[in-house]
């Protein structure tokens, strides 16, 4: 149950390497805040998002934790534990007697499994009293997410964004070879196939390739939709919630794209392939389509087209399989979660801070300082790029407590230029496969989470592909699955659908 924790960090990344943006000024207390000289310490742990510091910052000393602590009175002290091992340095912090006000985690099992041994402060009667804004902003089914037995164990930071992949190609190699954009699975192996084989680009060199992934199956979620599944997903069928992983639907795509990999139209260093490493290929002209992230054409698309401006991308349709099927994975609802561990200090700072994050200072962290990251010039927001690049570190505290402004949002896509971001997005939510279990982790998820993780799904998935194992080897994982605690999961997960379902039908129209 790892990607879904990796995703979220992902998620995160994503948001602020396109839309981070902040000043090296520093903003003083005009007298709407607390006093500075009576500032309460309180102590948080989170994730860097890979994010670095303009020379003499750091995560203790910037303008917007200072901004921050400021309007709330606060001393805030940051801990940032290396994002190798974050999640391991977070148990370490747990058992050490000396627990941080705040942590958050992109873990809803972690979550889970220290609030059901009450290591976690129960956040109800706190967020009453301080938080006003977290009640208003975030939505009732992602405090459902976060509560058990009633009491409510974190505050959420929700996902703007519905979904993450859309397919992108070259239209000038299409147009080359006389092809036109593909639909159909079909015609998306034909266009592979031309790609790789045929010289899109015209150099008489066998240089191109038709379609790249990176490790882990990366950057292959429109392509499992076609099948009509998507890995680490709950989907509904028939009535009942089936997991995505172990369905005959994602053995088939596996098949797929092993007749990619053995025909040499998927790129053969696909399980070496790190983000870098697609960047630098698809900047060099060498790929002709892959499934990109939604701001790709603000990165690794526009670096291509900057260095061979006869580059033309465009967006293709999701590839349609039989029975019409298409589409790519959603976003969660939540993307982080903020715990006060039992013990903490200041669980009223915590409180205080996220919903000053949320609410009087959402604006704000989100755009940055008015004047010095942007202004507003005949109704539009417009973007100083300098700044918006040097200072991009504010991500990691704004995105502790992320609520939805949709219209603040398409404001921030549309003063970043011309890349078809917005409607980026709104392609890929009109397509987006929603995971149908958004209940709190079960009882089985906790328990059986690390024998789970032993079976290795990715690796051995990989390894399919590649040929090294036979495709029957799904067969095997499945059943190692199922006996493994997935038939348990499984029966937990619908009886949750039941009672979802049942409370459904009884709601007042």
């Amino acid at each position: 149950m790892k990607r879904s924790s990796i995703t979220a960090v992902v998620a995160a990344m994503s948001i602020w390497l396109i839309t981070g943006c902040l000043n090296g000024g520093v903003q003083v207390n005009n007298g709407d805040g607390p006093d500075e000289s009576a500032a309460k310490p309180v102590t948080i742990v989170i994730n860097s998002l890979g994010m670095t510091f303009p020379p003499g910052m750091d995560e203790n000393d910037n303008p917007y934790l200072h901004y921050i602590e400021t309007h709330t009175g606060l001393d805030i002290g940051v801990v940032l534990p290396p994002q190798q091992v974050y999640e391991e340095k977070l148990d370490v912090l747990m058992s050490s007697g000396s627990v941080p006000d705040l942590i958050h985690t992109f873990d809803p099992v972690w979550l889970d499994g220290y609030a059901k041994r009450k290591a976690l402060l129960p956040l109800e009667s706190l967020i009453d009293r301080f938080g006003p804004a977290l009640k208003e902003l975030i939505p009732e089914e992602a405090w459902e997410q976060v509560s058990y037995n009633g009491h409510i164990y974190a505050v959420p930071s929700l996902n703007e964004v519905p979904g993450t992949e859309i397919v992108y190609a070259r239209k000038d190699w299409l147009d080359r070879l006389g092809m036109k954009p593909p639909v159909t699975l079909d015609e998306y192996y034909e266009v592979i196939r031309a790609f790789t084989l045929d010289d899109p680009d015209g150099n008489g060199a066998d240089d191109t390739l038709g379609l790249i992934m990176t490790e882990n199956l990366g950057r292959s979620g429109p392509f499992f939709g076609a099948f009509g599944t998507q890995l680490d997903r709950w989907l509904e069928r028939d009535g009942r919630l089936v997991y995505g992983s172990v369905l005959p639907e994602t053995k088939e795509a596996l098949a797929f794209f092993a007749r990619l990999y053995g025909e040499g139209l998927l790129d053969p260093e696909f399980p070496l392939n790190r983000l870098k490493n697609l960047h630098d290929k698809i900047e060099n002209g060498v790929v002709g389509l892959y499934s990109a992230t939604w701001y790709d054409t603000r990165g690794p698309i526009a670096a291509s087209k900057a260095k061979d401006p006869s580059a033309e991308w465009i967006a293709l349709p999701y590839p349609t399989g039989k029975d019409g099927r298409n589409g790519t994975y959603a976003q969660e609802m939540i993307r982080g979660y903020n715990v006060v561990p039992a013990g903490a200090a200041n669980p009223e700072g915590v409180i205080r801070m996220l919903n000053f994050i949320a609410g009087e200072g959402h604006r704000t962290l989100k755009l940055g300082f008015e004047n010095e990251i942007w202004s507003l010039q005949d109704g539009r927001i417009v973007t100083n790029f300098a700044e918006h690049d040097k200072h991009l570190y504010r991500g990691m505290y704004q995105a502790l407590v992320d609520v939805k402004d949709p219209v603040l949002f398409k404001q921030r896509l549309d003063s970043l230029g011309d890349f078809d971001l917005y409607d980026n997005l709104r392609r890929i939510e009109a397509h987006a496969i929603p995971n149908a279990f958004t209940g709190a982790p079960t009882e089985a998820m906790s328990k059986y989470r690390a024998k789970l993780n032993e079976l290795k799904m990715e690796e051995l998935f990989t390894k399919i592909v590649m040929g090294i194992e036979p495709l029957d080897a799904f067969d095997r994982f499945a059943e190692q699955w199922r006996e493994a605690g997935g038939d348990e999961m499984t029966r937990e997960v619908n009886e949750w659908y039941a009672r979802k379902n049942k409370e459904s039908e009884g709601a007042i129209p």
